[in-house]
């Protein structure tokens, strides 16, 4: 019996679990894939208080080494299910919770294209910080508007011959300084109101088709780095907690869900801002918030 079952080791799980082992709790956290969540691919966090120009590795690693050294179990097991009882089962257990908090973070949103689940590790990727080494001298393609395409454009453009930076829209959705540092440049092409429409290759990756304006153009690349966005994935949640439309779990105060011992933290939830900041703050309040309530 566990005190507090947390669902995801990115940071908003890792701080809560910080936050319950702190207070003498036991607690469990179950983590399918690897701690750190989406922030251990980010070569750079310049927007977090305190800590200036860390790598998200060195960051996430930090907070899972603190966690460990208050007695936090940490099992690395995809959570499967979870009844209205709080037992919660993986592939290897059955464990039981007295509370749970779903941090479970998001994943990358693919492109729907043929091809694309076959090419993926073959020139197809989502993450530039982990796979742009391979890309060194290449021409490639950052897809998506954001800051995650822009820190990924700049981030290759000192490793790739050439990158294009391929966005929808006419123009950027990320911060400024980024978008002057890209335009600044000169091996970033940016190519505005285009979207990828057919992926080449048959072993690796050879090129893409982009259209804009009822217009097509080939592109010669050996890389496509996609950062089009995050999708949640709670849907075998969807029998003890409410879920919006979207897919995010709902919740009225951004800590409890439909369920009375079930809470939920970072980028998981119904939320505006899906910062680092915002994450670490909803584990800290949905540990907190558990401990309280349900307190023996």
């Amino acid at each position: 019996m566990y005190d507090i079952i947390i669902v995801g080791a990115g940071p908003a799980g890792l701080t809560a679990a910080l936050y319950a082992g702190r207070a003498n709790k036991k607690v469990l956290v179950l983590e399918g894939k690897t701690y750190g969540g989406q922030i251990i691919n980010s070569m750079r966090i310049d927007n977090y208080p305190g800590i200036p120009n860390v790598s998200g590795f060195d960051f996430a690693t930090n907070l899972y080494q603190q966690v460990k050294d208050v007695g936090v179990e940490i099992h690395m097991e995809a959570v499967l299910k979870i009844d209205e009882d709080l037992k919660v089962y993986t592939a290897q257990h059955e464990y039981q919770g007295k509370t749970i908090i779903l941090a479970t973070g998001v994943e990358s949103r693919k492109l729907g294209l043929e091809k694309e689940d076959f090419l993926l590790g073959k020139g197809i990727s989502y993450c530039a910080t982990c796979d742009g080494a391979f890309f060194k001298g290449k021409n490639v393609a950052v897809y998506g508007g954001g800051n995650t395409a822009l820190e990924d454009a700049i981030y290759l453009s000192h490793l790739a011959n050439k990158v294009f930076l391929i966005l929808r829209r006419d123009q950027f959705r990320g911060e400024e300084r980024l978008v002057q540092e890209v335009k600044n440049k000169n091996n970033i092409e940016i190519v505005y109101q285009s979207m990828i429409t057919e992926l080449f290759g048959n072993d690796t990756l050879e090129g893409i088709e982009i259209e804009s304006n009822h217009q097509k153009r080939k592109i010669d690349i050996e890389g496509l780095f996609v950062a089009i966005g995050k999708v949640p994935n709670n849907e075998m949640f969807s029998n003890v907690v409410s879920l919006t439309p979207e897919g995010y779990i709902a919740s009225s105060d951004g800590i409890h869900t439909s369920h009375p011992k079930i809470y939920v933290a970072g980028d998981t939830r119904d939320k505006e801002l899906r910062q680092l900041t915002t994450a670490v703050a909803d584990g800290a309040m949905a540990a907190t918030k558990a401990i309280k309530e349900w307190e023996d």
